[in-house]
C-alpha cells in the first residue's frame, strides 16, 4: 500500500516555517502556509499549493480559511510568545487533529505543553544536540532522537576495522542493528554476521549511553 498524504497547515513563514512547509510540500503533501508578513506568503506562493496573509490568533479568520479541514498544523511564530500560544490554541478550537508548535525556550515549551500541544519543537536546542553528537564522534554521519532516551545512529565503519564481522565490534545487547547501507545498497543483517569493509554504515536503536559507548570503541 502506498504511503497516504496528509494535509498541513503551517502558521509562520520564517526561517523554519517556510522550510518546514517547502518540505512537507515537495514531499507531495497538501500544504496551506499561513502569515501575516505579505512579503513571506509571496516568497512560498508558487512551492506551496495554498497560501494566505492572515492573522492566526483571529479565530474566525483561521475558520473562514477552512483551517479545520487540515490534518496536523504547525505553529512558527517567532519572536512572539503571545501570537504563538494564541493561534496553538485557536488550532485546537477550530478543530485540527494534531497540533505541533515551536518553542524559542523552556518556558515556552512549557506553556505550548499546557495548553494541549501534541508537540513541541526546539529547534535551536534540537540541532545543537544533533551537531553536538557528530562532532563528538566521527564515526556518527547522523543522529534521531526517539524520546524516553532512544535513539537511531548511523555509524560509519573506519578503515581501520575493515575485515572486521559485526560480532567482532561487540555492540552490546542493548543495541539492535536495524540494517547496514554499503554505498548505496542496503542490507537487512539481521541475524547476520557480516564482514565490515571500510565506509559501511550501520543503523542502530538503543539508548544513548549505550550507542555513545559503543561509538567510543570504534
Amino acid at each position: 500500500m502506498g504511503k497516504v498524504n496528509r494535509s498541513f497547515v503551517v502558521i509562520g513563514l520564517g526561517a523554519f516555517g517556510s522550510v518546514v512547509a517547502a518540505e512537507l510540500a515537495r514531499f507531495g503533501n497538501q500544504v496551506m502556509g499561513i502569515d501575516k508578513d505579505p512579503r513571506r506568503v509571496a516568497a512560498l506562493a508558487e512551492q506551496l499549493p495554498a497560501s494566505l496573509i492572515l492573522d492566526a490568533t483571529d479565530e474566525g479568520a483561521l475558520r473562514e480559511a477552512g483551517v479545520d479541514r487540515y490534518d496536523v498544523g504547525l505553529v512558527s511564530i517567532g519572536n512572539n510568545l503571545e501570537s504563538n500560544v494564541i493561534a496553538a490554541m485557536n488550532l485546537r478550537l477550530v478543530g485540527v487533529g494534531t497540533v505541533w508548535a515551536k518553542a524559542d525556550n523552556r518556558t515556552h515549551h512549557r506553556i505550548l505543553s499546557k495548553i494541549g500541544a501534541d508537540r513541541v519543537v526546539m529547534p535551536g536546542l534540537e540541532m545543537g544536540r544533533h551537531t553536538a553528537q557528530m562532532l563528538n564522534n566521527p564515526a556518527v554521519q547522523d543522529y534521531v532522537s526517539l524520546g524516553n532516551g532512544y535513539s537511531v545512529v548511523n555509524l560509519m565503519i573506519p578503515h581501520r576495522l575493515s575485515g572486521r564481522t559485526l560480532s567482532q565490534l561487540n555492540p552490546g545487547p542493548g543495541i539492535e542493528i536495524l540494517g547496514m547501507m554499503r554505498g548505496t545498497e542496503y542490507r537487512d543483517i539481521r541475524g547476520e554476521d557480516p564482514v565490515l569493509q571500510a565506509n559501511d554504515r550501520l543503523l542502530l536503536l538503543g539508548k544513548r549511553v549505550d550507542l555513545t559507548g559503543f561509538g567510543d570503541r570504534l
